[in-house]
């Protein structure tokens, strides 16, 4: 017999993972997602050329086969439903919407055009229909990516990676013209801390040392440690990944460049400063950075404070690359500081403190863009025991007298004239792969809702879309 009936609001990892615990546990779940699509950052931030990534897919699907599951895309809650809707019909609501702000530089010039974020530069080449029709101006010589993360190793390597590899990964279609014209030549890769401190995971930093047509370069003087990180690096406190790092940048710079046509350099302890342009809104023609030391924290850590010295460097681009933030859902509590729905441990809480019975929070918007897709898997085990321990204990939320799950997707299908089942995705899915397989690619991503809509629906035969689809974006 069901434990009861639960939404997990974002079908992205966290809330895949979530779904999947609760259906083992014997709840019932709706999954709901804004977008007609599932998977979230897994196929709109990972990277086209990383397959192996995204082959986490077919643990989802697995989900998505078992009883009690149901899937509504197109659904975008505030909007088309509200939170007390759902609370009427639901015993429990676990938000599991990610984080899909960027954080601000906070400098002066940061507006510039040639400013871009790299959740909407990753969002344009991963063919996220919001951001479908932007315009990325890729006719510089130099772009100049800020933050040492997997985002911005991805960024960066997407910048230098050879149109040719790209032709045959499920990259957006009107990527690749811009890509394939792109201008740019160098890619500086810009830390405000030290490489001891640099949060790339061992795979990507390797990686980018076997691009076939960029070298990547860095000065043996930027690997010199202050006495602070030797000594965390020689500790136990260090972190296998943090030690390995230091022993690949070290490694490149070692390196005797190849003459490759195109290269990445990475530099550490640069803080930006100012971007500037010809006149005050003029296009991004350089970055002023300030070059910083490194002292302790107070809190166990190290922590960059800028020196007098400052750089300048050249550059037509700019890509922001320093963090996600959440965004408010209407009547849900959040934490503005930490642009974090306002939680402990999982469990939603008002602010005064205490538990707002039947509502949960998982994955990014509960505790902070960190970590790999495999790190949602244990966070939302933490959720789902609070779930599990509330329904043990009669605490969650009880649905409206009368409340039937048999009455929602027809009250969603009045609600919502575009809103697409699991059965509407995989035929979106079969039709993507179906134009894909005469290219040589994985699939062709559908970039339009209204265009998924009717492939969902069954008003557009396989065959129709097999070309590229939207106006491609100028470089």
């Amino acid at each position: 017999m069901s434990k009861g009936i639960a939404a997990v609001i974002g079908a992205g990892p966290a809330g895949f993972y979530a779904t999947e615990q609760l259906l083992a546990a014997g709840f019932a779940v709706d999954l709901y997602d804004a977008l007609p699509t599932p998977f979230g950052l897994v196929r709109a931030g990972v990277a086209p050329d990383h397959p192996k990534i995204k082959s986490v897919t077919r643990v989802y699907e697995r989900a998505a086969a078992r009883p009690g599951f149901r899937f509504f895309g197109g659904v975008v809650l505030g909007s088309d439903i509200t939170r007390v809707e759902l609370l009427e019909r639901y015993h429990a609501v676990l938000y599991a919407v990610g984080t899909s702000s960027d954080n601000r530089l906070g400098v002066r010039g940061e507006d510039r055009p040639g400013s871009v974020p790299a959740t909407e530069f990753v969002a344009w080449y991963n063919g996220h229909p919001d951001f479908a029709d932007r315009v990325f101006d890729l006719t510089c010589s130099r772009a100049v990516v800020i933050g040492n993360g997997n985002v911005a190793l991805d960024v960066a390597r997407m910048l230098v990676l050879d149109p040719d590899e790209l032709q045959v990964t499920d990259v957006a279609d009107h990527a690749l013209t811009p890509f394939r014209q792109a201008s740019v030549r160098e890619v500086v890769l810009l830390g405000r801390r030290g490489p001891a401190q640099a949060a790339f995971t061992n795979p990507e930093l390797r990686e980018l040392g076997e691009l076939a047509r960029a070298d990547v370069v860095v000065d043996p003087a930027e690997l010199e440690l202050d006495e602070h990180s030797a000594a965390w690096l020689a500790s136990d406190a260090a972190s296998a990944t943090a030690r390995r790092n230091v022993e690949l940048l070290r490694e490149y710079a070692a390196r005797e460049p190849a003459g490759k046509s195109h290269l990445i350099e990475l530099r550490f302890l640069r803080s930006p400063v100012e971007l500037i342009g010809e006149d005050e809104m003029g296009h991004v023609s350089g970055l002023r950075v300030a070059v910083n030391r490194l002292q302790p924290d107070g809190r166990g850590g190290l922590r960059a404070v800028a020196s007098e010295a400052r750089e300048l460097i050249e550059c037509g681009l700019v890509v922001r690359s320093i963090g996600y933030r959440g965004q408010p859902l209407p009547g849900v509590p959040f934490d503005e500081r930490r642009g974090l729905i306002r939680n402990r441990a999982g469990r939603v809480t008002g602010e005064d403190g205490a538990h707002l019975p039947g509502e949960f929070a998982v994955g990014w918007i509960k505790r902070g863009p960190s970590g790999v897709i495999g790190t949602n898997k244990k966070d939302a085990a933490e959720t789902v025991a609070h779930v599990l321990a509330d329904a043990a204990a009669g605490a969650l939320n009880q649905p409206r007298s009368g409340a039937d799950a048999q009455e929602i997707e027809p009250w969603l299908a009045a609600r919502v004239p575009g809103l697409v089942t699991w059965e509407g995705w995989s035929a979106i899915d079969a039709h993507e792969q179906q134009s894909g397989k005469p290219h040589g690619r994985p699939r062709v991503k559908v970039v339009r809702v209204p265009e998924m809509v009717a492939i969902a629906e069954g008003r557009v035969p396989a065959q129709s879309l097999s070309g590229p689809l939207g106006p491609a974006a100028v470089g």
